[in-house]
């Protein structure tokens, strides 16, 4: 069975019921979630064994986010204990032209703080076949950058293939602190993941032609992106997620696979959205599974793009689908019909 290491911060997600707004909210949903723990459950899902790497508070609040991962069987054995608090994150979901919102409150959480004395990243890499971390990680400050490149480089000597979503987030760092420290990891990443706007914000490579806003997307301006990264990083793969938003709750989703010099689209979707965050994280785990399993590039972006497709009809962050159902929606149902 395939090992997959994924390290990153597991967040409190409170939101609101249904489509309420913050405002009308007299009660609020707990779940838990979070960019690599999302990844570990997708791969958990499918069969892999997974686990999660982070650290969380010594008391009851991050021992309900260890639960929630073992519920899904992903290994929690090397998430260190320590720190006051763990992150919050608060999410509203968008309607028709309304957009989503998310507000943080993850400031002084335990692997914001966390020290490179947490790791043992050679005993955490025993065995292990992969790597995934998101640039969400690096992007909290403290040691986190220092310990990813860490994570990294012994990834590396232990021949490890790592993964890395470049997911970047302005609320957390600048542009410019992003595309710097980014710029140190991914020469140690072989499958660089990014969207249409990430790879933009962090390193200034930008799809010609290209309007996210309208829903205009250029294929051939994103195989320049892709051959752009994989040229500066040495990435084996760059896979690219296409998004056109119609609306917050319809869009059309894609995907592209970069690799030997030749791009793989994916199949396009029209979905109805029942709840976006997490759709991305759907997509890597997805897509490391399928490279895992020897998919041909074609097969492999199908299946990445059919797994976040399948999430974003799933409430919270996890993807609750099986590899079996991916597969049945990447082989051409999506007819919705009832399965008795």
């Amino acid at each position: 069975m395939k090992r997959i290491i994924t390290f990153g911060e597991i967040m409190l997600r409170l939101n609101p019921e249904g489509y309420l707004r913050f405002v009308q909210a007299d009660r609020l949903e707990a779940t838990y979630g979070g960019g690599e723990a999302n990844v570990a459950v997708s791969l958990a899902n499918y069969g892999m064994s997974a686990a999660f790497v982070s650290k969380v508070p010594a008391h009851e609040i991050g021992q309900c986010a260890v639960n929630e991962l073992r519920r899904y069987g992903v290994d929690t054995s090397f998430i260190a204990r320590g720190g006051d608090r763990l992150g919050i994150y608060f999410a509203e979901k968008g309607a028709s032209q309304r957009p989503s919102k998310v507000i943080y409150d993850r400031a002084g959480s335990s692997i914001q703080k966390a020290s490179p004395d947490d790791f043992d990243w050679d005993k955490i890499f025993e065995g292990a076949d992969w790597f995934h971390f998101t640039g969400i990680t690096p992007a909290l400050g403290g040691n986190m950058p220092k310990i990813c490149l860490e994570a990294c480089k012994k990834a590396r000597e232990h021949g490890v293939t790592v993964s890395c979503d470049l997911n970047y987030r302005k609320k957390l760092w600048s542009r410019e602190e992003a595309g710097k420290t980014m710029a140190e990891l991914l020469p140690y990443v072989d499958l660089c993941i990014a969207n249409e706007e990430d790879a933009k914000d962090v390193f200034g490579i930008e799809a010609e032609n290209t309007d996210i806003g309208s829903g205009k997307l250029n294929h051939e301006g994103y195989v320049s992106v892709a051959k752009q990264l994989s040229d500066r990083f040495g990435c084996k793969y760059v896979a690219i997620t296409l998004r056109s938003s119609i609306s917050a709750n319809d869009n059309d989703w894609a995907g592209m696979l970069y690799t030997g010099g030749a791009a793989h689209f994916s199949k396009s979707y029209h979905m109805h959205i029942v709840d976006r965050v997490g759709g991305g994280d759907s997509f890597g785990g997805g897509l490391i599974y399928a490279l895992l399993s020897d998919y041909d590039p074609d097969r492999a972006i199908n299946f990445a793009v059919a797994a976040s497709c399948l999430k974003h009809s799933i409430e919270h962050d996890f993807n609750l689908c099986s590899a079996q159902e991916v597969e049945s929606l990447a082989g051409g149902d999506a007819s919705g019909r009832v399965q008795r």
